[in-house]
């Protein structure tokens, strides 16, 4: 299996000729094709892959490759890749073809990356199972009678298998990590603001996040540095200096790291009694190693999760908004314009996407207006506020990544709500704008994969990086 080896360790076999990188994309094609049961990849893209491996395989005998050179990524389907489809896993966006790359996929593809194909989702990233697409539910490869996670989970499931070295997600309120931690791999989700979301097909724009999956911190690193920073595309990118964070990820074997954990979480009473046992034994590990682990009171806990539900509604009717079949995708046959849209949007958006929109519309209403999203937002700075503070004092805050292993599906559909819960310790990093990462860390009693979430200050991902590694390591001791 080549998940074994880091992007690094892999480049030295290509540059010895070991290897090339044509057989790198063909064990991942194989691979996608023993897998596809699972039902990850919507689209794969093998004839113009295995081209640019050859064309990558003549740069590295002339020593001229990108530093990317047999990396073959996959992306999530809310993520646009030019002259290709792309249709956030809904049939609104039936027919749909990007005329232009994201920001993140052309700054991939400069460094020689390969594209292998779109994954599957939930659709325009609206839920934690992805059950919700029009393709049909991701299976995890660990157990195909339970969920991958979402909204990512098709992103998730492809590197759990090997399908793809890495592939680029979506995160609004944990849809990165979430179906990392189900899946038993890594999900970094940066600070917002560090890589660019042109190209990301919007759900709630100020909650937006592109995040990155794969098996090795390093490999992340990697990816993150190339590309991360400023985008003249948008401008809610950050001006600040990337760092080489894949030259600066080893650090210290007992690191004086301060690390704050939140006073009776594990009271919790949603949280799975091995999920809990494995953050004890978490917490345990790190302060024998020498990390200041402390408890800490954070009185907004119970109102992060409303809150986040309230405003990325709001931003998600005011986003879909666009989608009326008149200038690309989906379009019913009606005869009354009126009609048309209503009859467009009725059959094109799946039945969760409807649900949020609704709630997202009623809470922008002049009646409801102050009393929800104004107040959401109200609860939103203090969030933000309160975790700063947090941080000011200590390098990480961890929680566990869910309050659960992955569930079987379909195991939600009667009680949406409860779906909802499954974001509760992971929507705090998206309302405060703050990178986070989920690092595989135990398993239940099934074997199913448990992750541990690291929060830091903003532009931190350094260290959170550095963190993952030293996690782990600590996890093979």
């Amino acid at each position: 299996m080549l998940a074994r080896y880091t992007l690094t360790q892999l480049q030295q076999l290509l540059y010895t000729g070991k290897i090339s990188c044509r057989d790198i994309v063909q064990y991942h094609l194989q691979r996608t094709e023993q897998c596809a049961h699972l039902n990850a990849f919507v689209r794969t893209y093998p004839h113009e892959a295995l081209a640019q491996a050859e064309a990558i395989d003549k740069k590295i005998r002339q020593r001229k490759a990108g530093k990317l050179a047999g990396l073959v990524a996959g992306i999530k389907d809310n993520i646009v890749y030019r002259n290709h489809p792309a249709q956030a896993a809904s049939r609104i966006l039936q027919g749909f073809t990007s005329t232009y790359h994201a920001t993140a996929v052309a700054r991939l593809i400069n460094e020689d990356a390969i594209i292998i194909g779109h994954q599957n989702c939930d659709e325009f990233g609206m839920g934690s199972s992805s059950e919700n697409s029009v393709y049909g539910p991701v299976r995890n490869g660990l157990d195909p009678a339970l969920t991958a996670g979402g909204s990512s989970g098709g992103s998730a499931v492809a590197v759990q298998t090997d399908m793809c070295r890495i592939s680029l997600g979506s995160d609004t309120g944990g849809s990165v990590r979430q179906p990392a931690s189900f899946c038993g791999v890594l999900g970094l989700k940066p600070t917002y603001g560090r890589i660019s979301r042109h190209g990301l097909i919007a759900y709630a724009s100020s909650l937006d996040c592109i995040g990155i999956l794969g098996n090795h911190a390093e490999d992340l690193a990697l990816v993150l540095e190339t590309i991360a920073g400023k985008d003249e595309y948008d401008s809610t990118t950050s001006g600040l200096p990337v760092h080489g964070y894949s030259k600066n990820i080893i650090t210290e074997n007992n690191p004086r790291w301060r690390i704050a954990f939140y006073a009776g979480l594990t009271d919790n009473p949603n949280l799975q009694p091995e999920v809990r046992r494995c953050f004890g034994t978490i917490l345990e590990r790190i302060q024998a190693k020498g990390a200041d682990v402390q408890p800490v009171h954070f009185p907004l806990f119970e109102y992060m999760l409303p809150a986040y539900y309230l405003l990325a509604s709001a931003e998600a009717s005011s986003n879909l908004a666009r989608y009326d079949g008149v200038r690309y995708g989906y379009s019913s046959n009606a005869t009354s314009t009126n009609v048309a849209y209503r009859q467009t949007r009725t059959q094109g958006f799946g039945a969760e996407v409807k649900r949020r929109i609704m709630l997202g519309a009623f809470v922008l209403t002049s009646d409801y207006y102050n009393a929800y999203y104004i107040k959401a937002q109200q609860v939103r700075r203090l969030i933000r506020d309160e975790t700063f503070k947090i941080l000011q004092e200590f390098d990480f805050i961890i929680t566990p990544t869910a309050p659960t292993t992955a569930f079987k599906l379909g195991a939600q559909h009667a009680n949406p709500v409860q779906a909802y819960l499954a974001d509760v310790f992971s929507v705090q990093a998206n309302m405060a704008g703050i990178p986070a990462i989920s690092v595989p860390c135990g398993k239940d009693q099934a074997g199913m994969p448990i992750g541990i979430q690291l929060m830091a200050h903003t532009f931190q991902e350094q260290k959170l990086l550095q963190a993952a590694l030293w996690l782990h390591q600590l996890k093979q001791v």
